[in-house]
C-alpha cells in the first residue's frame, strides 16, 4: 500500500535532513549565505519544518501547528541542537498524520487547499515529498560548499 511507502520516504527524508544539520562541522556555517546563495540550510531546515507542519500536522495529523512562513527565511542563529529537536518532533507528527490514512482516503481531496484549488490527497503528498527531497540536496550543497 502507497501509505507504507509514503512513511518510509518521509522517514528516510527527514532523518537524512537530521544528518545534514548535525553533519555541519562549524555551527556557525549553518545560517552561512554567500554570492548568490539565498538561502542558508538553517533557513531551509526551518521551512521544511515548517511545511509539514502546516499541511501534514494540520491537514492529517490534527495539530495546531500556526505557520509563520516569513520567519523560516528571516529567523538565525538557531542552535543546531534546537534545530535537530524541530526535525525529532516533525518526524513524529508526519509519521503520525501519514497513520492516519487509509487507501481510500488517498482518492479523496487534501484537506487544506494548499494551491488555488483543491488538489488529491496522493498528488499532495508525493509533491510534499519531492519538495522536502528538492531542498535535501540544497542543503546538501550547502553544507559542502560553505562549511568552513
Amino acid at each position: 500500500m502507497i501509505i507504507n511507502e509514503l512513511i518510509t520516504v518521509f522517514d528516510r527524508d527527514l532523518n537524512k535532513l537530521k544528518f545534514e544539520i548535525e553533519s555541519y562541522k562549524n555551527p556557525a556555517a549553518v545560517w552561512k549565505i554567500e554570492k548568490s546563495i539565498a538561502n542558508s540550510g538553517g533557513n531551509l531546515c526551518l521551512h521544511l519544518v515548517g511545511n509539514l507542519n502546516a499541511y501534514i500536522g494540520v491537514g492529517l495529523a490534527n495539530t495546531n501547528y500556526l505557520r509563520k512562513r516569513d520567519l523560516e527565511f528571516s529567523r538565525k542563529n538557531i542552535p543546531q541542537s534546537a534545530l535537530i529537536t524541530q526535525i525529532e518532533e516533525t518526524m513524529v507528527v508526519v509519521h503520525s498524520g501519514l497513520s492516519n490514512l487509509t487507501g481510500p482516503k488517498l482518492s479523496e481531496d487534501f484537506p487544506i487547499v494548499i494551491w488555488e484549488k483543491p488538489s488529491n490527497m496522493a498528488f499532495t503528498l508525493i509533491h510534499l515529498a519531492t519538495h522536502l527531497n528538492y531542498h535535501l540536496g540544497q542543503i546538501n550543497y550547502h553544507r559542502r560548499l560553505l562549511d568552513d
